[in-house]
C-alpha cells in the first residue's frame, strides 16, 4: 500500500521505486552492478528507482527472479500502473481487476486486445518531443499490462462486440496490422473469450460515439463504464447499470454470430495479406 507523505498519498511508481531500491540495495548491489547482471540500462534503472518512468511489467518479473523477491515487484507493478490514468478510470481498472464477467463493445480494437506495436501507434497521435515518447511508452507498458486480466485465475468471462469500423481502419505498417489481427484471432479462441462482430449491414446503432463496458463481481453486483472522445463516465447505480445492460443486449443481438465473426476476422486477414 502506498504511504502518506506530508499529508499527501504516496505515487505507486514511488512506492515500486523504493521497493526496488530497497531490494538491490540488500543484495549489496550497485545501479551499474544490476544494469550489468540484468542487461538493462543503468539510467533506465535509476529512472525506475526515482518513480520517474512505468516499465513494462516483464521487466519487474526479471527483476523479481533476478532478486528472487516472488512476485513482490510484480505486485507493486500493477498498483503503479494505475497512476497512468485519470481517477475515474481508476476505479474502474480496480474493479475490472476483480470482475468474474466483462461485456465490451468497442468501435476500435480494444486495449485488452492490442499489440504492443498497435498500441504504441495508437497513442503516438502527434506525439514529436522525447516527453511525450516517455508519456507514451509508460501509457504503452500500462495498457499491455492490463491483458493479464483476460488469463488470470479464476478465468473472466469475456464477451468482446467490435464494430466492423475496427476491422477497417489497419494500422499504417502492415506487419503491425497483421499481427494484430492474428492477435484478435488467437485471444476470441480462447475458451472463457466470446468476440463478435457488429456489421456495417446492421446499420445506425446508439454506441457509435464510443464504447461500453460492463462488469459483474462474484457478489452479482456490477457497473457500467462508457467512453467517448471527451472522457470516461462509471455508472454503479442499479436502474442505469440495467440500461446500460439492455442496450448492449440490443447490440449482441444486431452482431454476428461468434463462428461467423471469427471467419469475418479471417476475411479480412486473408483481404490484407493478398
Amino acid at each position: 500500500m502506498a504511504e502518506v507523505v506530508d499529508g499527501e498519498r504516496e505515487s505507486g511508481r514511488a512506492v515500486l521505486g523504493r521497493t526496488l531500491k530497497f531490494l538491490r540495495e540488500k543484495a549489496g548491489k550497485s545501479l551499474g552492478q544490476l544494469a550489468d547482471d540484468t542487461g538493462y540500462d543503468k539510467s533506465y534503472l535509476s529512472r525506475l528507482e526515482s518513480g520517474e518512468r512505468l516499465s513494462k511489467v516483464t521487466v519487474m518479473e526479471d527483476l523479481d527472479g533476478y532478486f528472487g523477491a516472488g512476485d513482490l515487484l510484480v505486485r507493486h507493478w500493477h498498483a503503479a500502473r494505475l497512476d497512468a490514468f485519470m481517477d475515474q478510470f481508476k476505479r474502474f481498472m480496480e474493479l475490472e481487476t476483480t470482475a468474474r464477467i466483462m461485456w465490451k463493445f468497442a468501435l476500435g480494437v480494444p486495449g485488452l486486445l492490442q499489440t504492443e506495436d498497435f498500441a504504441r501507434e495508437v497513442l503516438s497521435g502527434l506525439q514529436t518531443t522525447p516527453e511525450d515518447d516517455e508519456w507514451v511508452e509508460e501509457q504503452v507498458a500500462a495498457r499491455i499490462g492490463r491483458q493479464y486480466l483476460l488469463r488470470q485465475k479464476p478465468e473472466p468471462n469475456v464477451r468482446i462486440v467490435m464494430d466492423e469500423f475496427a476491422f477497417r481502419r489497419p494500422a499504417a505498417l502492415p506487419k503491425t496490422w497483421e499481427d494484430q489481427l492474428l492477435r484478435i484471432e488467437t485471444v476470441a479462441m480462447w475458451p472463457n473469450v466470446t468476440l463478435q462482430v457488429l456489421p456495417f449491414a446492421a446499420g445506425v446503432h446508439h454506441h457509435m460515439q464510443g464504447s461500453l463496458t460492463m462488469l459483474w463481481q462474484k457478489d452479482g453486483s456490477g457497473v457500467a463504464y462508457t467512453e467517448g472522445n471527451t472522457g470516461g463516465e462509471l455508472t454503479e447505480e442499479p436502474e442505469s447499470v440495467l440500461r446500460h445492460r439492455l442496450s448492449y443486449d440490443r447490440l449482441r443481438d444486431l452482431a454476428l454470430s461468434p463462428a461467423d465473426s471469427l471467419a469475418f476476422l479471417r476475411d479480412v486477414l486473408e483481404e490484407h495479406r493478398s
